[in-house]
């Protein structure tokens, strides 16, 4: 990655007056880092423009783009924060300062992270570019891993498994957390990558000879129909995911049983054309008998939304193909940094689906202050903030959005607060069940209620997991007037 490069990348994007900014931003960095050379041997300010090159792919806007390129040079260089204000303005200044706050400690476990973490959602909640910008700059760290020595390769991949890629899952950024995993991968596990990358052999290639000539042909045939797609490509399952997913019971470490190595993606401009594309897709390939799913018609729970049917392709070979319109795509692939985006219309992405993925981060803005202890604040993360998600039904088909191992009580008062006040008891899928029951996604849950119930039982603070429901129950009773004593653990 060049200047010439990042320059060429911004002139897709930009305007003038915008590009003018990007331009003086790296003729500033280059000479901020003047004689700096990384670990690898490279120049320092190529790590500063790949930075803002992953920027530019994921559609972000000039502000977060030059705090890109500069986002080394208050910690790295002679020049100051005040420096970069005057020259770039206030907002850039401040995305630059929040990223440099989140480079203080060296990862040393969860245990030994918490201030960091309080640092890193205080700068989320203020503003997410923040979190973006290290995404990407973490991503070129890990490609540069090579160079550096054993313990420090462990420990950034480290802590890029354990904080930056849930927490990329968290703000829906699908493709940017599995960029992370598979770069972080034969470093944290090397004989597990080694195991899993023997298993594939050539199967990647083989699928993608197959995944070439079915392009072509749905090309051809979508022309004839006057149907024209965005976008046609290849998605290659990510490593890391492949891994977890061969982990599972049900496919009991047997690369067979899985089908979606490589998919086929379509990307249209609206729905109609999607369903037309769907009809095509049919009538040139066989589909596999209960291998579909709409997922327009039907989102999934966390409001995923595209078409996936499996089909028999050439030489009989089972293949995924994923058909969706544009705005899906992008909220598919770049979660919050959607919200930068436009469409190819010049119509600016769903905003308001956007801010449902950044809804938990202003939850966790306004209980960090009720944490007072580390222990409190880390455990209270690791459910809220870096577990995975599950996504339960209330009976009337509202989705709630919960971590793994959230019991009724969680449901109830994600709901509403008074809602688990008033809770008596708890059916899924229509069972009795106790209050302590660990729920799955696609529970369906119904909290039954008693009006005359006004506060909840102190022991309920042992049964919840996250930090929304402890935070309701701990205020119903000191409204009561009962004694708390100190919050436990989960």
């Amino acid at each position: 990655m060049t200047s010439a490069d990042l320059l060429s990348a911004g002139k897709k994007r930009f305007n003038r007056h915008d590009l003018r900014r990007l331009s003086d931003a790296i003729e500033f960095a280059e000479i901020a880092h003047q004689g700096q050379f990384r670990k690898s041997g490279e120049p320092y300010v190529m790590h500063a423009y790949a930075t803002a090159q992953t920027l530019l792919t994921l559609g972000m806007d000039i502000d977060t783009v030059v705090a890109g390129v500069l986002h080394d040079v208050p910690e790295d260089t002679a020049y100051t924060l005040g420096d970069v204000e005057k020259l770039f303005g206030l907002t850039v200044a401040k995305l630059v300062a929040g990223v440099t706050k989140l480079g203080k400690l060296k990862y040393r476990g969860l245990e030994r992270y918490v201030e960091n973490l309080r640092r890193m959602f205080v700068a989320m909640a203020e503003d997410v570019r923040v979190m973006i910008i290290k995404f990407a700059d973490r991503l070129h760290n890990l490609s540069t891993l090579g160079s550096l020595p054993p313990d420090k390769q462990l420990r950034i991949a480290r802590e890029s498994l354990d904080i930056y890629a849930p927490l990329a899952n968290r703000l829906g950024m699908g493709d940017i957390k599995g960029q992370l995993e598979d770069l972080a991968f034969p470093y944290v596990y090397p004989q597990e990558y080694a195991w899993v990358t023997s298993l594939l052999g050539t199967r990647y290639e083989t699928l993608h000879s197959v995944i070439d000539v079915m392009t072509s042909e749905l090309t051809s045939s979508l022309a004839k129909a006057k149907i024209k797609p965005l976008s046609i490509h290849g998605r290659r399952k990510h490593l890391y995911s492949l891994y977890e997913k061969l982990l599972r019971p049900e496919y009991d470490r047997d690369l067979s049983k899985i089908w979606d190595l490589v998919a086929l993606r379509v990307v249209l401009k609206n729905v109609n054309d999607c369903y037309g594309a769907l009809g095509i897709i049919h009538q040139l390939w066989r589909p596999v008998p209960h291998r579909f799913k709409d997922y327009i018609a039907q989102p999934k729970p966390n409001g995923y939304q595209s078409i996936h049917t499996t089909v028999f392709g050439p030489g009989g070979q089972p293949v995924e193909i994923q058909v969706r319109d544009e705005v899906m795509h992008q909220l598919a692939e770049f979660g919050v940094a959607a919200h930068w985006h436009y469409t190819e219309s010049g119509k600016p992405v769903a905003a308001a689906k956007v801010e449902d993925k950044l809804a938990w981060v202003k939850e966790l803005a306004d209980w960090r202050q009720d944490v007072t202890s580390d222990e409190q604040f880390l455990e209270a993360l690791k459910i809220d903030a870096l577990q995975k998600r599950i996504f339960c039904l209330t009976p009337t088909g509202d989705v709630i959005d919960l971590p793994e191992l959230a019991t009724p009580i969680d449901f109830a008062y994600h709901v509403h607060s008074e809602l688990g006040n008033h809770c008596v008891g708890a059916k899924i899928n229509d069972a009795l069940v106790s209050l302590d029951t660990a729920l799955k996604s696609g529970d369906v849950v119904e909290i039954m209620t008693d009006k005359n119930r006004k506060v909840p039982n102190h022991d309920w603070l042992e049964l919840a997991k996250t930090q929304t429901a402890r935070g309701h129950i701990r205020k119903a009773l000191r409204e009561a007037g009962q004694e708390i004593g100190s919050d436990p653990t989960p």
